[in-house]
């Protein structure tokens, strides 16, 4: 096991797949960190059911809500920063565990998969960087490194995932509003942005291959 997990180190294919999940994993949070902050309701207030009326509750608590999404866009910088990636991990998972446990228990199926992705992503990053925080369990190899390979520049990364998030913010406050995607929604100008800062992604990957040495 810890051998496999060591090739996959080395692997610049398996780097690519981690710096870009940190990326996405973290982007998934602002929207609605951003919204609690500013104190906006989650759900539209004429939206009825157990799950909605859970929603419009925590809306009403004002300071918690808001803190909720504090926590949220703290978890996604890090991850978005890549070298806090890690910490960002720990941070994401349990609140994403919260949403988990709210979406299954009141039968908010389609979210639910969907978060139940996003915990599962959580869960791959934090066993990625097994060795951080490994000491916690006294469970340590000196076979185990989460230093990247050569060819990956996570600067490069922590640039693109800083474009992505002030891009998004930025075009909140041109829009006036904070556009979380709600499927094919061909009339809300967020649903152009979000592509355009998602193709951040391939440059940032352009820019790395082009900075390889040349053989």
């Amino acid at each position: 096991m810890i051998s496999g997990w060591a090739s996959a180190h080395r692997s610049r294919l398996w780097w690519h797949l981690v710096v870009q999940l940190r990326i996405v994993l973290g982007f998934a949070f602002v929207p609605s960190g951003l919204k609690k902050i500013i104190g906006q309701p989650f759900t539209d207030p004429a939206n009825l059911g157990i799950f909605h009326d859970f929603l419009h509750a925590f809306h009403a608590t004002g300071l918690l809500y808001r803190f909720v999404g504090v926590v949220q866009l703290v978890a996604a910088l890090l991850l978005m920063t890549q070298f806090f990636g890690a910490l960002g991990a720990m941070v994401f998972l349990p609140v994403c565990c919260g949403i988990l446990v709210l979406c299954w228990g009141t039968g908010a199926i389609p979210t639910a998969i969907v978060v139940t992705a996003m915990t599962l992503a959580a869960l791959f990053l934090l066993l990625w960087d097994f060795p951080l925080w490994a000491g916690l369990l006294r469970l340590r190899s000196d076979r185990m490194s989460s230093e990247p390979p050569a060819g990956i520049r996570l600067g490069i990364w922590s640039v693109c995932g800083a474009a992505i998030f002030f891009g998004y913010a930025g075009s909140c406050l041109w829009a006036g509003e904070i556009y979380r995607p709600r499927g094919m929604d061909w009339g809300a100008p967020g649903f152009y942005i979000l592509p355009v800062l998602l193709s951040f992604l391939g440059v940032a990957f352009l820019v790395e291959r082009s900075r390889l040495p040349k053989s």
